[in-house]
């Protein structure tokens, strides 16, 4: 059995033709057919229903299916292991970023990695990071952007800290403020994003440590529904610093008024990766360039 031979069934499953499969595979139809005998006769069942319109995997086949991919992803990823090591700022990165930071600091990030890492293939996935830490953990991300702490058992790098600023209509009574302490949150009931956002828990901890509540019968799908919410005199929100800079700086109908407590209540970002990654050094760059990134985004003028 070889890793040829599997591919040869994986590609012929996903189109369910001979001569498109042998095309993709760039090997003949009747070697296609050949080989796939060969492994058929080798396994002792027979893989495939060969029909005059559709090729059809019988129950072995769908089985051995199943762990003929997992074979050529882990043959890939062994190859993509060995490239790290001979060239450890090529091939491609998989980052993941949760969602209420990627859209902020993403924009002007990725040309600046661009820069730095010429020859590296970014791939960027934005999630909520519960499921962030699982592609991690299953290896289908490299790397995440994540609010810290996250669970042991993955290499941390702390990056920066984000303060929260409060985001509030111009009429609100705390609006016209320079600052505000945490204390004057007390009594005030604040919007919320929905269950699964990290964001809502680091909010929550703000409001019980503040005397706020959450606004009832109101949950957010996404920071920016928020925003509109705000702008549209709806109530307040809090709002971490990288969503309040540059193109989405406040305009006259939302203001952001940031706490005046020492340290401000903020939220600390990291980047994680696995112990055994390869990418360790490629990723200790790629934290600095994110910190300096993030730090250059928060010193703008709002």
């Amino acid at each position: 059995m070889t890793l040829r031979e599997l591919q040869y069934l994986v590609e012929l499953a996903r189109l369910g033709n001979f001569r498109r499969a042998a095309e993709v595979c760039n090997v003949s139809q009747p070697t296609l057919s050949t080989q796939l005998r060969k492994l058929e006769d080798e396994l002792g069942v027979v893989l495939v229903e060969r029909g005059a319109r559709r090729v059809i995997l019988t129950a072995a086949g769908e089985e051995i299916l199943a762990h003929a991919q997992r074979m050529l992803d882990e043959a890939q990823g062994i190859r993509a292991l060995a490239q790290r090591h001979r060239a450890p700022e090529s091939g491609r990165l998989r980052l993941g970023v949760f969602q209420t930071l990627g859209p902020y600091l993403l924009p002007a990030l990725v040309p600046g990695i661009a820069a730095a890492f010429p020859a590296l293939e970014l791939q960027l996935v934005e999630e909520k990071s519960e499921r962030l830490i699982e592609k991690l953990r299953t290896g289908r991300l490299d790397a995440a952007l994540l609010a810290l702490p996250v669970a042991e058992g993955y290499r941390v790098e702390e990056l920066f800290e984000e303060p929260f600023l409060l985001a509030a209509p111009p009429a609100h009574p705390l609006a016209g403020r320079p600052m505000i302490a945490l204390d004057d949150l007390r009594g005030q009931r604040l919007m919320l994003l929905e269950d699964g956002h990290c964001l809502r828990d680091q909010a929550l901890s703000l409001c019980r440590r503040s005397g706020a509540d959450e606004t009832s019968g109101f949950r957010a799908t996404s920071l920016e529904t928020l925003r509109q919410m705000v702008a549209a005199g709806m109530g307040i929100t809090l709002m971490p610093a990288l969503a309040t800079r540059g193109p989405l700086a406040p305009e006259g109908n939302l203001c952001f008024v940031p706490f005046s407590d020492d340290p401000p209540p903020s939220r600390t970002i990291g980047l994680i990766w696995r112990p055994s990654s390869a990418l360790g050094p490629v990723l200790h760059r790629l934290g600095g360039l994110i910190r300096e990134t993030a730090g250059r985004i928060m010193a703008t003028d709002t």
